[in-house]
């Protein structure tokens, strides 16, 4: 790979005014490298693992990296129950407009599951904030096609949510407290629309294996990119046997980073 990885913790304010806690992978001796702004999934982080892995790699093979952690998880401040898909919006513009005052506009948009969907949304929508117009291309990794679908989950693991305002789930191990307020906002979003009037790039990473968003919603966000009037080139590319969260093999992270890097190459310069 012939690149020197430099990692340094940042902070800045989120969305909300929240202070969010972040990673930069930088690529040693190359300041102008292009930046990659990811977003993690619901309920995660910036240290998962398949998140750490794969900025390392991209940042051994040119690409900087800028990781956070949303409001209210790992490191950044803020309560999680009084966000929602909004404030994960105005989270990711926050931390795109930190990366182009401190290190450099992002030329590439990749979110993890709800990340994913952020990231998507972001791409339609980039006109609306100037640290977003670099961006070349976006990736979208076990992403789903809509926000909808998160709310019914969520309402199904407890009903209380809906009955009293608001209840607790199970996810990874922790307790989450959940609202009706976040169930609402989730409701009220129209990410399909927005999918179709993404005017850059596509890369969407899925596995058939996937037992949390399923196979199926990378097939329709193809569809959704692809059906425009002015339809976006799509590419897919398929994990086969990965779960959800890339956990069980870890040469699924390599293959799915190496994908983003040539994915990358071909929209943006990276580092030589």
């Amino acid at each position: 790979m012939g690149f020197t990885r430099v990692s340094s913790r940042v902070r800045f304010a989120g969305g909300n005014g929240a202070a969010l806690a972040g990673i930069v992978d930088a690529v040693e001796g190359h300041p102008d490298a292009p930046l990659v702004l990811f977003s993690h999934c619901f309920t995660c982080n910036k240290d998962l693992k398949a998140i750490v892995r794969i900025s390392r790699r991209l940042a051994d093979s040119g690409l900087a990296v800028l990781r956070y952690d949303m409001t209210g998880l790992g490191g950044s401040e803020g309560d999680f129950s009084e966000t929602n898909f909004t404030t994960n919006l105005a989270d990711l513009r926050a931390a795109a407009a930190y990366a182009a005052e401190h290190l450099r506009p992002p030329s590439l948009l990749l979110g993890h599951s709800f990340g994913g969907a952020a990231s998507l949304a972001a791409a339609a929508t980039r006109a609306v904030l100037p640290a977003l117009a670099d961006v070349q291309a976006v990736v979208g990794l076990a992403a789903p096609a809509d926000t909808q679908h998160l709310a019914s989950l969520l309402s199904r693991m407890n009903p209380a949510i809906e009955q009293s305002g608001r209840g607790t789930v199970t996810i990874g191990g922790l307790q989450w407290t959940i609202t009706q307020a976040m169930l609402d906002d989730f409701r009220q979003h129209q990410l399909a629309d927005l999918i179709g009037q993404i005017e850059l790039p596509i890369l969407i990473c899925h596995s058939p294996q996937d037992a949390t968003v399923p196979y199926g919603e990378a097939l329709r966000i193809m569809h959704l990119a692809g059906s425009s009037e002015t339809p976006s080139p799509v590419s897919l590319l398929t994990i086969d046997g990965a779960d959800h969260l890339l956990a069980n093999n870890a040469s699924d992270l390599t293959y799915v980073a190496d994908a983003i890097v040539n994915f990358a190459r071909r929209y943006t310069t990276p580092a030589a």
